[in-house]
């Protein structure tokens, strides 16, 4: 017999999407976005498009400098510890200091959060993040994306990632095409892990060690969960001064696959990065993470940055003009290697 009553409505909110909860983040979320807002910023938050103009009396010959990336399994610690403030400040520093090591001043960000089901206080402290991140990198966020998606993400997580545009006149761009034998190579630290290296890092703390995130960990004089959120640090400040300077031929943002992989992306042909270990000091947090899993010297260089999150290619004539310029502004560095002849690869000596 078929079944003649009438069914019963229902809504998207049946569904676990909740429209209402998604439009009232996003009144919130908004004025913390329009307070990292410049003048060249058109419109405001809610359009089809973000709306940015480029300063043309600023920028002769603009080359326009673009990158997208996430934070990773950093977010995992988050989720633990329930911190969710500095994420954001993570992300537009990873994305700012790609884009300042090809010589680009950045103009703006957008980001993307996607969930389960939106909780409104912890996107509001992930945005928070975010704003922060812009301010202190002279970026505007201008727009982005909140996605609730029912069923793809464990309950209380979330996915973060970001998109940045910045610009740099044409003769201004630092490609590494110039860095040649002799040349010198420096590193500023790195705050710790930055946002790399987390799936062996949680795996070595939390599965083969056993700490908790709260927990004290003696080797490195803190809690496991507060050395590893300690967040992403912007090069951008230091990066400008030497660019301004004409100071550097070549710059790398040493992320993923630590200075093995990242430094010979800048390394034209023919030239070799020789690496002096044991020319700056490593941070516990790595030295722990060595001994936890006996992890070979190859598979560490390769995978965390290992204290030095930016490195910089000098001319040996102008390194004095670079020392005296970084001492001046109390930028502490380290001398960690030269270029050589050779393929084009990191060595270690």
């Amino acid at each position: 017999m078929p079944n003649n009553s009438k069914p019963q409505s229902v809504t998207y909110a049946d569904s676990g999407v909740d429209i209402s909860v998604g439009d009232r983040t996003k009144e919130r979320i908004k004025f913390l976005a329009q307070k990292t807002f410049t003048r060249n910023v058109l419109g405001g938050i809610g359009g089809f498009g973000a709306l940015f103009r480029l300063d043309l009396q600023r920028w002769k010959n603009p080359i326009l400098v673009s990158s997208a990336d996430g934070v990773g399994t950093k977010l995992k610690i988050a989720f633990e510890l329930g911190v969710h403030n500095t994420i954001g400040h993570d992300l537009v520093n990873h994305c700012v200091n790609d884009i300042a090591v090809q010589g680009a001043t950045p103009l703006f960000f957008l980001d993307y959060l996607a969930t389960g089901k939106l909780d409104g206080k912890v996107a509001e402290q992930v945005v928070t993040g975010l704003a922060e991140g812009c301010r202190s990198n002279g970026c505007a966020l201008i727009g982005g994306e909140t996605a609730q998606m029912p069923g793809f993400y464990t309950d209380g997580e979330y996915d973060l990632a970001g998109f940045i545009v910045g610009a740099v006149d044409r003769d201004k761009m630092v490609t590494g095409a110039e860095i040649k034998p002799g040349d010198i190579l420096i590193g500023f630290p790195s705050t710790g892990l930055h946002t790399n290296g987390y799936s062996l890092a949680r795996k070595l703390l939390f599965e083969v060690a056993g700490y908790k995130p709260t927990q004290y960990v003696t080797a490195i004089k803190e809690k496991a969960g507060a050395a590893l959120m300690k967040t992403h640090r912007s090069y951008l400040h230091v990066i400008q001064k030497l660019v301004a300077g004409g100071l550097t031929t070549g710059m790398a943002h040493i992320t993923g696959g630590g200075i093995t992989e990242n430094l010979p992306r800048i390394l034209p042909k023919n030239t070799t990065a020789q690496i002096e270990t044991g020319s700056w000091p490593i941070l516990p947090i790595f030295e722990h993470l060595r001994e936890l899993g006996s992890v070979s010297e190859e598979e560490m260089m390769r995978t965390f940055n290992m204290g030095i999150g930016l490195i910089a290619v000098i001319p040996a004539a102008k390194f004095t003009r670079a020392k005296n310029l970084l001492d001046r502004s109390e930028e502490k560095f380290h001398i960690i290697g030269r270029i050589v002849k050779g393929e084009r690869r990191v060595q270690y000596i």
